[in-house]
């Protein structure tokens, strides 16, 4: 998936830097520390300020700043490029405890929810190879769509719609989780997003199941 292959990339960089960064100052630490221990005479510098290596120590840093918002920044527009084709659009509202996924671009209103206890999940069902635009909101208190797997989370707030666009490459269903604490039942707020191919979707939205998940459709 292409949000998830992304994620990887700037989190291993991220983790080379942190890593780098990490071992230098561990290196200078110990060094002193060596150089200063207890019995070693060592002559204190005359020198109260020491321009240059301030100046080499704040260039340095500004670079690795400057660098990683730069690259965070086009790593963030590869992942939100605008589509090539019109999305599918699905409204997500969440509520306590449970979600509710509606298709506005279905012949006939439709919507699959569930109660989100046991196994009475409800299956969010996306199609291949096609930008799905999410729009999501609360009915009640902030909720937090996460799908720890595919690497997408996004809150939802009463009153307000944040949207995103996801596009899956291949058919598959994962568990997504409430990631924002909600109240009694927060841990079992779960769901299914189920991806299938064009076709069944097109099966889907004409009202047909086709085995793409439980949840009480209408």
């Amino acid at each position: 998936m292409k949000q998830r292959h992304i994620f990887g990339e700037v989190f291993a960089l991220e983790t080379i830097v942190a890593g780098v960064v990490f071992v230098v100052v561990f290196a200078l630490l110990g060094y002193a520390l060596l150089r200063r221990r207890a019995g070693q005479q060592v002559t204190a510098s005359e020198r109260a300020e020491r321009p240059r290596l301030e100046g080499y120590y704040v260039g340095v840093l500004t670079a690795f700043a400057v660098f990683l918002v730069a690259w965070t920044a086009w790593q963030n527009h590869r992942e939100h490029q605008a589509a090539e084709r019109p999305p599918v659009r699905v409204d997500v509202s969440s509520f306590q405890w449970c979600w509710n996924f509606s298709y506005p671009q279905a012949p006939a209103p439709r919507n699959v929810t569930g109660t989100c206890r046991g196994d009475d999940l409800p299956t969010l069902v996306v199609p291949t190879g096609r930008p799905v635009q999410l729009r999501l909101t609360s009915r009640d208190v902030i909720h937090s769509l996460w799908v720890p797997e595919l690497r997408y989370k996004m809150d939802a707030f009463p009153d307000h719609v944040n949207t995103f666009t996801v596009t899956l490459d291949r058919e598959g269903r994962w568990l997504g989780k409430c990631a924002e604490f909600c109240g009694l039942r927060h841990r079992t707020m779960h769901f299914w997003i189920k991806a299938v191919s064009p076709e069944e979707y097109d099966r889907f939205l004409q009202g047909q199941q086709s085995g793409t998940g439980q949840g009480a459709a209408a």
